[in-house]
């Protein structure tokens, strides 16, 4: 057996990406389609798609139907506060604040999710561009910051996101809610639809279906995803990839690259810079 001894004792990378949330996983899939090789860090434990420990249980095989106990409204005030991050089908999702806390000088509600994936599983889904509305609303108010952008320096990213992560919805035309690259969307029920007409006709509003990040039809540019079944299980974590997720999506698009690494239960709490190498080195 020949072993190189003269070789380095340590790994080296073009880029390394701390956290596995939205922002991560795709800084991830971008980095390692691009050819660099890459190290992905997360303070938490592995999960891995379709691996989710409640997602396709029924109500009795969960402890108390899923609901919350009494006993944790109580103990975790904090939590118990958005009225979902304490049942029992969801709850190991979320960081329990009692074992780490945090200080408040007003009201936050800060729920987090400690392992691979980030709250990428936890999310909403409801995805929505801004208009200039928004982007230019600060310089004609006259408060905080004018954005240093508009709308169109951004719509070209949004459309590169939202083929990849599949949105669906309906086309508007409204101008203060932009359209996306739509999917097909989820439909509005009989009552839904009532409404909408009166609404229009009555008040001159838009009642519009929600624009979510559910594949509601198959997504070539994401082919590892399967589509929405709805279930109305989101909240445990989907193990079709119906809604766009970290670990349904960038993060196994990234390892099918070969270029990343990613580590698990390794938190970091600095950076080590070289200034002459102009690196970190740890």
């Amino acid at each position: 057996m020949n072993l190189n001894l003269k070789a380095e004792e340590k790994n080296t990378y073009d880029a390394i990406v701390v956290g596995t949330g939205i922002s991560g996983g795709w800084a991830a899939k971008e980095l390692t389609e691009k050819g660099l090789k890459t190290l992905v860090l997360e303070r938490g434990p592995m999960v891995t798609h379709p691996n989710y420990p409640t997602a396709t249980k029924d109500p009795w095989q969960v402890d108390y139907r899923g609901r919350p106990t009494q006993e944790d409204l109580k103990k975790q005030e904090k939590q118990s506060r958005t009225g979902y991050t304490t049942r029992q089908d969801i709850k190991h999702w979320f960081v329990n604040d009692l074992e780490n806390p945090y200080t408040e000088v007003k009201r936050f509600d800060w729920m987090r999710g400690y392992h691979v994936g980030g709250r990428s599983i936890m999310w909403g889904r409801q995805s929505y561009r801004w208009s200039d509305l928004d982007f230019e609303a600060n310089a004609k108010d006259g408060i905080a910051v004018d954005w240093p952008v508009r709308y169109k320096d951004i719509a070209p990213w949004y459309e590169y996101v939202e083929k990849y992560a599949g949105i669906s919805g309906t086309t508007e035309g409204l101008s203060q809610l932009p359209d996306s690259v739509f999917l097909p969307p989820m439909e509005l029920n009989c009552v839904e639809l009532d409404l909408k007409k009166s609404m229009k006709d009555k008040m001159a509003r838009d009642l519009i279906i929600g624009r979510v990040a559910h594949a509601t039809a198959p997504v070539p540019q994401s082919p590892l995803r399967g589509t929405c079944q709805f279930r109305n299980l989101c909240s445990r974590g989907c193990p079709y990839g119906g809604y766009f997720s970290s670990v349904s999506s960038t993060i196994p698009a990234a390892e099918k690259t070969g270029n990343m690494t990613l580590r698990p239960n390794s938190i970091v709490h600095g950076l080590i810079y070289d200034e002459q190498k102009g690196k970190a080195t740890g």
